[in-house]
């Protein structure tokens, strides 16, 4: 099948979108017309380098669309039904068997090398003698492209809906965020949390925990206008990241400390501080982490019953997790939409460059078939 996408040919140089052709899927693939795709931070840090996958390779991994074809082995989906496309995972191994697949043993394999499932790669470029291969594969999805090839653990059967083009981030950077909340930390009415870094997966938590009725809601970032945009969407307080007094203007609000806090910035200073203002008994949850960084911390703060966790994904089974974030966003709880700016597949590279300068929260590429 002839399908456009977004390709990467060298790792740190822009995306190139051109024609390529699309495996045909074998019994246990899914083939998905893409509708739009969410650009994530794991897509521009493996354009520059991360996960080593092999090269040129198709990136993307908030595809939202509807199935066009399925294998002979897919059951829980038909051709026409609408699908929110998110991680891959094994099935068989103890986590997923335990129902945590954000912890399959073969997360890493499945997600980031870079071929199907069966070892292949997804795509070819060229014709005849001078074809070549063009790896895809990634988070069993690869959807910066017109269509995409993935799997039943990772396609997501969602009621039809106008606003489909919408619901790809749902499937990880939201995902990521409002999961680390609602089901990891799940904070009861009149707690306290400070989110360090308000991008989408910050945002995503911070909305989660408006909408668990926490009790004091602190956004922290070095971008006026996401502060801005915090505290209409129900954050109590927001503060520049980078403010000199910022420990002094945390303490002023929550003089005891936090009962929860989650750093997505990965920076050692900014998990620093997200450790030290825990409560007691209170959790620090991290959700990123920059190559090479290291944190110290005085050890003996844990004995006053704090934590310090590591989250993947959201803790979430996305089966299950997509429908409740997409119920909670009907019921008005959980208005991700207004994190979004949408570019067409050719403004991939604009978009990128806009989620970085910190000018879009959340870029969604539309698909035009």
């Amino acid at each position: 099948m002839k399908v456009e996408a977004a390709v990467i040919g060298a790792f740190g140089q822009p995306f190139e979108v051109k024609p390529l052709d699309l495996a045909t899927p074998n019994d246990d693939e899914i083939l998905v017309r893409l509708v739009a795709v969410g650009i994530c931070h794991s897509d521009v840090a493996c354009q520059h380098g991360a996960f080593a996958p092999p090269l040129p390779i198709v990136l993307g991994h908030e595809g939202a669309g509807i199935v066009e074809q399925v294998g002979a082995n897919i059951t829980h989906v038909k051709r026409g039904d609408h699908v929110v496309l998110s991680y891959a995972s094994c099935g068989g191994c103890a986590r997923c068997e335990l129902g945590q697949p954000q912890y399959c043993s073969e997360f890493g394999v499945r997600n980031f090398k870079g071929f199907r499932s069966n070892g292949e790669p997804s795509f070819r470029q060229g014709e005849g003698d001078d074809a070549a291969d063009v790896w895809g594969g990634f988070f069993g999805q690869s959807s910066f492209a017109t269509f995409a090839l993935s799997t039943a653990r990772n396609t997501v059967k969602v009621a039809r809906h106008h606003y489909l083009e919408a619901m790809g981030p749902l499937g990880c950077g939201l995902q990521t965020g409002a999961g680390t909340v609602l089901n990891t930390l799940k904070p009861q009415p009149g707690d306290s949390i400070v989110i360090f870094g308000v991008g989408t997966v910050g945002m995503a938590a911070m909305m989660a925990a408006v909408a668990s009725d926490c009790g004091v809601v602190v956004a922290v970032d070095v971008h006026d206008g996401r502060l801005a945009l915090a505290r209409e969407l129900g954050a109590t307080h927001a503060i520049r990241g980078d403010a000199p007094d910022l420990m002094q203007q945390l303490r002023a609000i929550l003089p005891a400390g936090a009962s929860f806090t989650v750093d997505t910035s990965g920076k050692a200073p900014s998990i620093r501080a997200a450790i030290d203002l825990l409560a007691q008994c209170g959790t620090c949850a991290v959700l990123a982490v920059a190559p090479g960084t290291e944190v110290t911390f005085m050890p003996s703060m844990l004995l006053a019953g704090r934590r310090v966790i590591g989250v993947t994904e959201g803790d979430a089974d996305p089966q299950e997790f997509i429908p409740r974030m997409i119920a909670l966003h009907e019921a008005g709880r959980f208005p991700y939409d207004r994190l979004i700016k949408f570019y067409a597949l050719a403004e991939i590279n604009e978009a990128i460059a806009d989620m970085r300068s910190g000018a879009t929260i959340k870029p969604i590429l539309r698909m035009q078939h």
